[in-house]
């Protein structure tokens, strides 16, 4: 084992060149092109060059950032989305104009020495955000680049933890998993809990057993309790279970196994046996290859933009755009990157952004430690308690933050201005703060009093408080670097959100196809911005969300493979089919050109379920009946097809619905589903409701405002109460383990949102008949906001008698779809459902606007969905 020698692969220049030499040529070339010619004869950046290509230079890490230039590059080159950066590595200017980074360390105070402090010389680390769906290749080109035996993924190593040590140690003694959870589940929920107390750095921990007295109690009092507490105390901590890290890869100089043991993962790839630290100490080059989600949605969002916009470049985007700031003030922040909880919405909207650096300051501010700043921020932010600085040397270092030290680098900048401290100096002095490192810190103190003194004349006692007052901060104060380049990301969200809401919606939609909650929830943030989402259908949806042109509104249209059950494969090849052979006929001309090994019966169920075929003409429990007749038929002229019998371009029309023995077609004689089943599947396999939702019945009770909505109740940042109504989604019924009292669990849904109610004891069991799924109730939302989130306890639960909305029913008809003919029927179909609702309904015209008619006193309506069924032949699809 040979530690603190680098084992780093050599990166080989361009026939000719020296490493270093190459190193600076792209440096220049990247500067022109990043700053323009201009950067030369410009001191200041000149000189920040220079310093950062000698340490480079001195440091023997010119190969690494050649390396990590080359594997960058190459993503580029391809397309594949990379990240502005993440980490300290945005305080690099070698790394923004190699186009590592993307973001100006210039421009936004960021430190080269908070990345590589030449005063205390460590391996740099550079790590890198892909998108998710394309980071396989750039880790298959290093591996054929350096050699696949050169390079590796990373082991890790799962632990016994608090709660598996139980669970696994009673397994082992015979217990049953109840039994063995019983004991688990008295472990407190908490980050980094741990069996029994614990000592760390003079600071003794609470285990468990003293957190929890009914656990006490167990273990005093059960024997066999105590047995296995006894094991479990002993084998805390050791490794249970290795794993693949998700983003670590390891390159050597040559074949991995002259260095390190290699074992394969599960999947049968090569990983080391060291795990990252080890790795690290042995001189190996481990990389971080992190796929981030949010880059693909934005490269998404802009070739939708392309469509229409075929010049619009996400890095041109004005950085001081109002709109993007208006919507982040609002708190329309559903989708932005970092920013859509509720704890960062809230903070948002006090913060009241105006400047790309507020989003930098709040991203580090708002997190466990700092977050008790954050009241004296806003309050100095916004002219309400004076800005005072404990030196006026502060003012320069901290007057973007009002006063407040944020950030890491203000601390080294403080020590460097107030103490005469280097850069990299300050940099070891911030390090020994926040770790607490209290023998270190005496011996700073000293070093920056004396510095104080002889620098700037400050007084003994001043410079004390003055390290007290760096002391304090360093030890909550966020990487700047890492909030800047990640701030970025949540700027560039927010401005496509606000400037392109479509197309950026569509993005958002289209990576979560496998997630229905989380369609759900977009689906509905779409509602509120006056989207609309257009039905799948096997015509017109594309495999993923595309927005769709129709008249008068925007829309995005639902895509194939977002459709539970179905699968990208099987849509893939019907789209394919549409697009060669033209549209579906019907659903039995669906199944004749489609193989049923492709697309089974089961596929074929869900999209009838979903409304995927309702173009076809009949209603869905008629298409339902008529897939296994279907598929039969298919199934023939498929093998006659097979035979050279039938043409590929054949009339299918023998395929149509087959008449019943009295002439009928055999759609009359199927009884249609009802409203609550078509609804149900709808939200089964879409996550969403189509053809309406359980709450039309009760819009008259939602618009008397009476009832707030559930979006507020999430959004409240301070203790209080509501009167929610809406529709019980779930409920699940437990017992305490306390008491052994019922309670149970809800989920509230309205058209803004969900809610976890918690409904205690008596609550719960005098209402208990009442609270099933499905049920349409009011009830009071005791709201409690906690770290970033809402609890909420429910009470006080009645039922809603279904009354009618006394809006205007608004539908609007598809004006391909209407001959004179049609009118009698459709006016006979509004007479049958006559109420007391005034009824609208709006024509398209030739020029594309769209015309309401109010059609007066004698077409009023009741039942709006059974009126929808019946003129469903003549409705547009939106």
């Amino acid at each position: 084992l040979e530690f603190g020698k680098s084992k780093y692969p050599d990166y080989k220049p361009p026939e000719g060149k020296t490493r270093e030499g190459y190193l600076r040529e792209l440096c220049e070339e990247g500067l022109r092109s990043r700053y323009g010619e201009r950067a030369m004869e410009d001191p200041t950046i000149m000189e920040r060059f220079e310093f950062e290509l000698s340490v480079l230079y001195k440091t023997g890490f010119t190969s690494y950032f050649l390396i990590v230039w080359d594997f960058i590059n190459y993503a580029k080159s391809k397309g594949i989305p990379v990240g502005p950066g993440r980490g300290s590595a945005a305080g690099s200017l070698i790394a923004y104009v190699l186009g590592i980074t993307d973001l100006d360390p210039l421009r936004y105070g960021l430190l080269f020495e908070r990345f590589l402090n030449p005063d205390r010389i460590s391996p740099p680390d550079i790590d890198v955000d892909f998108c998710q769906n394309r980071r396989g290749e750039v880790i298959e080109y290093v591996r054929q680049k350096y050699g696949t035996m050169a390079v590796s993924q990373i082991i890790t190593f799962g632990t016994l933890g608090a709660k598996s040590v139980i669970r696994d140690v009673g397994r082992v003694l015979g217990w049953s998993y109840g039994d063995a959870d019983r004991i688990a589940k008295m472990i407190p929920n908490e980050l980094d809990i741990t069996l029994t107390s614990q000592t760390k750095k003079g600071e003794v921990k609470q285990g468990a057993i003293d957190k929890n007295p009914e656990l006490k109690k167990a273990v005093d009092e059960e024997p066999s309790t105590a047995q296995l507490w006894g094991y479990a105390t002993i084998l805390e901590g050791l490794s249970r279970n290795s794993g693949v890290h998700a983003a670590g890869v390891v390159i050597a100089d040559r074949d991995l196994s002259e260095y390190i043991p290699l074992t394969r993962a599960n999947d049968g790839n090569i990983v080391s046996q060291y795990s990252m630290a080890p790795l690290t100490d042995l001189g190996l080059l481990k990389m971080d290859f992190l796929g981030l989600k949010t880059l693909t949605v934005i490269d998404d969002a802009v070739k939708l933009i392309h469509r229409h916009t075929p010049g619009f470049e996400i890095s041109k985007i004005p950085m001081d755009d109002q709109a993007t700031f208006d919507l982040l003030n609002r708190g329309d922040s559903i989708g932005v990157f970092q920013l859509e909880s509720g704890g960062m919405t809230a903070t948002a909207k006090r913060f009241q952004i105006e400047h790309f650096t507020d989003i930098i300051a709040l991203i580090a501010l708002y997190r466990p430690g700092p977050m008790q700043f954050i009241d004296d921020y806003v309050e100095r932010k916004k002219g309400r308690k004076k800005i005072e600085y404990a030196h006026p040397l502060l003012e320069k270092i901290c007057s973007e933050t009002y006063g407040i030290i944020v950030y890491q680098e203000q601390v080294q900048q403080a020590a460097s201005a107030l103490a005469g401290y280097t850069l990299g100096q300050a940099d070891l002095l911030r390090r020994a703060m926040g770790k607490k490192d209290m023998e270190k810190m005496a011996k700073e103190r000293e070093v920056f009093v004396e510095g104080c003194a002889k620098v700037n004349q400050i007084p003994t006692k001043q410079a004390n408080a003055i390290f007290d007052f760096l002391e304090k901060f360093a030890q909550y104060g966020f990487n700047k670097s890492h909030s800047a380049a990640y701030g970025l990301l949540s700027y560039q969200t927010a401005y496509l959100k606000a400037n392109h809401p479509v197309e950026f919606m569509a993005g958002l939609l289209g990576n979560e196809i496998n997630n229905t909650d989380k369609i759900a929830t977009f689906v509905s943030e779409c509602a509120r911005m006056g989207i609309v989402i257009l039905p799948p259908d096997v015509n017109r949806s594309a495999l993923t969300f595309l927005p769709e042109e129709i008249p008068g509104a925007k829309a995005i249209r639902f895509g194939l493979a977002a459709i539970k059950n179905v699968g990208e494969a099987a849509m893939a090849t019907a789209i394919a089919d549409r697009e060669e052979h033209g549209p579906f006929k019907s659903l039995e001309d669906f199944c004749s050109r489609l193989d049923s090994r492709t697309v089974n019966k089961k596929i074929l169920e869900s999209l009838v379920k979903c409304g995927a075929f309702d173009w076809d003409g009949r209603h869905r429990a008629a298409l339902d009946a008529a897939i296994e007749s279907a598929m039969g038929a298919a199934a023939s002229v498929q093998k006659d097809r097979a035979s050279g019998q039938v043409s590929l371009f054949d009339s299918f029309a023998d395929l149509a619905p087959a008449p019943t023995a009295d002439g009928k077609s055999t759609e009359s004689s199927i009884e249609r589903w009802t409203r609550s089943d078509m609804l149900g599947h709808e939200k089964e396999l879409l996550g969403f409701y189509v053809t309406g939702h359980p709450l039309d019945d009760y819009r008259g009770n939602l618009e008397t405002g009476s009832y707030g909505l559930v979006s507020e109740a999430v959004a409240m940042t301070e203790p209080g109460s509501l009167r929610l109504a809406g529709l019980l989604s779930t409920v699940e019924k437990r017992f305490s383990k306390k008491d052994g009292k019922p309670f149970g669990i809800l989920t509230l849904e309205d058209d803004s949102g969900t809610l976890e109610l918690m409904a205690w004891d008596e609550s719960f069991t005098k209402s208990e008949d009442l609270l099933k799924p499905g049920t349409v109730l009011s009830c009071n939302a005791r709201i409690t906001p906690r770290d970033g989130s809402v609890r909420a306890m429910g009470s006080d639960f009645k039922a809603l008698t279904p009354k009618p909305s006394k809006k205007p029913l608004r539908l609007r008809m598809d004006r391909s779809r209407l001959i004179v003919d049609d009118l009698h029927a459709i006016q006979d179909a509004i007479k049958k459902h006559s109420g007391k609702r005034t009824l609208i309904l709006e024509i398209g015209t030739l020029s594309g606007a769209i015309v309401p008619l109010q059609l007066g006193e004698s077409f009023t309506v009741g039942d709006e969905m059974a009126l929808r069924a019946e003129l469903a032949p003549w409705l547009a699809k939106v």
